[in-house]
């Protein structure tokens, strides 16, 4: 099976943005009668971003070098495993290292409403749990 990693690799990145982006923390209420506080606040809420950007260029790095070494399949070949298997809505995406390699963890929003979550082998395709 050839791939083509020009096209996957920038779905990829886009999914993990993405996936960083909803799962971010909301930034914090501002409190305007103390100014002092609010710099303070502002320099901490910008260097909290600047970590999250951090966070997820290395993030998407891993991913990607993951993908180029082989060692994880491209996600529309995972997302079209998990579709067959799971009908539904792709509501969420995770791409975690664990002990074992690499596991994408899709969550599914079924047709009766019901989400399921299912845990991929990123290399293999095995669908190792739904839950």
């Amino acid at each position: 099976m050839s791939c083509r990693p020009a096209l996957s690799i920038p779905l990829l990145a886009l999914l993990l943005v993405v996936l960083l982006a909803v799962c971010a923390p909301p930034a914090g209420a501002r409190d305007n009668d103390d100014d002092k506080r609010h710099d303070h606040s502002h320099d901490k809420d910008r260097d909290r971003e600047r970590d999250r950007s951090r966070d997820r260029d290395r993030d998407q790095d891993r991913a990607r070098n993951a993908m180029l070494q082989g060692e994880i399949r491209p996600l529309a070949a995972v997302l079209k495993t998990v579709r067959d298997k799971v009908p539904g809505e792709i509501i969420e995406i995770e791409l975690d290292r664990e002990d074992k390699g690499w596991v994408y963890e899709v969550k599914v929003l079924t047709s009766n409403g019901r989400r399921k979550k299912v845990d991929v082998d990123a290399h293999s395709l095995d669908i190792l749990k739904i839950d």
